[in-house]
Formats: C-alpha cells, sequence, structure tokens
C-alpha cells in the first residue's frame, strides 16, 4: 500500500505544496491546519508518518507529539519549525520527535529524510495498530476487533477494510478500492467492490459495528460512524 502521510502546516500554500508533491512521489497525503485537528487525525495510528509543523494553533506541535507518545502512538515524526536552535531540536526529540527540519527547506531535503523515517519505522509501529472508535485493526496480526468483538474477514475483506480505514471519512471511488484491494487482476470489475462491501457490512453487523462502512450515492464508499 502507497504510504499514508499526514502533514500538518497551518500555511495553506505550505498544505498545498507538500500534498502535490509528496503525491507526485507516490504518498497518501491528509492535511491539518491546526493541533487539535492533527491530534484527532493521528491519534487513529492510521499513518505512517507526520510531518508536524510546531508553530500551529490551538496546540503547538510540541503539544501535538507529547500527547501522541502519552498515548503510546509510535508513528514516526518529523518537526519542521523556523526555530533553528539546538535547545529547540533538543526539546522536540526530547519529546519523541524522530527528525527535525528547519525552515526554509528544500522539497529534496525533507523527502530525503521522510523516506529515511518509513525506511527505520520499526515492523508493527507505523503500520501497527488503527483505532476508529471501537474499531481495532492491528496490521501486524491482520485481525479486527470491534468493541472486543472479533471480526473474522477474509483476506480480501481485510484488505479492504484496511484500506478504507487509512483514510476514515474520506470517499473512495469503487475505481480507488479497485485499484488498491484488487490491483492488476484483470478480471476483477467495479460491481466486485459492491459484493464485497457486502460481504463486509455482514460480518461488521455481526460484531454490532452496523453502518460502520457508508455508501455515498454517487460517489463511492466511507468508513465513518465509530466515534
Amino acid at each position: 500500500m502507497r504510504p499514508q502521510i499526514l502533514v500538518v502546516d497551518d500555511e495553506p500554500g505550505v498544505r498545498k505544496a507538500l500534498d502535490r508533491g509528496l503525491r507526485a512521489e507516490g504518498m497518501d497525503v491528509a492535511v491539518a491546519a491546526d493541533g487539535p485537528t492533527a491530534l484527532r487525525l493521528a491519534r487513529t495510528g492510521s499513518f505512517d508518518a507526520i510531518l508536524l509543523d510546531i508553530m500551529i494553533p490551538g496546540l503547538s506541535g510540541y503539544r501535538v507529539l507529547q500527547e501522541l507518545r502519552s498515548a503510546g502512538v509510535a508513528t514516526p515524526v518529523l518537526l519542521v519549525s523556523a526555530k533553528d536552535g539546538e535547545v529547540d531540536q533538543a526539546d522536540g526529540l526530547d519529546l519523541g520527535a524522530d527528525g527535525y527540519l528547519v525552515k526554509p527547506f528544500s522539497f529534496v531535503v525533507l523527502l530525503a529524510q521522510l523516506r529515511a523515517l518509513l525506511r527505520r519505522a520499526a515492523p508493527g509501529t507505523a503500520r501497527g495498530r488503527i483505532r476508529l472508535g471501537p474499531l481495532t485493526i492491528d496490521r501486524g496480526a491482520r485481525t479486527v476487533r470491534y468493541d472486543d468483538v472479533d471480526v473474522p474477514l477474509s483476506p480480501r475483506e481485510y484488505t479492504l477494510l484496511a484500506a478504507l480505514a487509512t483514510r476514515a471519512g474520506t470517499v473512495w471511488t469503487k475505481q480507488e478500492l479497485l485499484d488498491e484491494v484488487w490491483g492488476d487482476e484483470h478480471a476483477a470489475t467495479r460491481n466486485v467492490v459492491e459484493v464485497y462491501i457486502g460481504y463486509l457490512r455482514r460480518k461488521l453487523s455481526a460484531a454490532g459495528a452496523e453502518g460502520l462502512v457508508r455508501t455515498v450515492r454517487g460517489h463511492g464508499y466511507q468508513l465513518g460512524g465509530a466515534d
């Protein structure tokens, strides 16, 4: 699966440029403009790495990082700041950052640091557990639980749910799911997506997760309702 990156910066131009640049490098990107939004998204554990600006409204990047580490979220974090002092960098690293990048920076340097973080991420760390309310997806063990009830899924159903969960709240089109879950299987059509969505819904409903996978008419499917 493509690396899932969370970009946190309060400057719209920076967010747009990083979103466009990282997607061009084969990564999926979610963005946040403030601390509370960043913390809410990052606490799901669904990202492979986070680019976190320190000076953001609501909660500082330092505070977001501290809250994540206190909650046991081990997603690699690359702090980004206009502050280049040794004390600032030491503070960030002491709080659990995996790297520190000083503004202004070149995209080439950022990309190199980000790829280094992704390479160093220990198995079961970045791609560990996704938690969305009562729903827990353990990507290491490839297991799913809802409110402490095991949800037995076939390999294909699991991959479909994991894909939806990596961008919870975002609408996936049938074609996007087909590309992500079935890849180069030439016999697969968009109809198979509908079939497996039905399988997945029935198994989730049996575990008490009725309505977790939603149909957005005319667009596709999204994962929600796990609050």
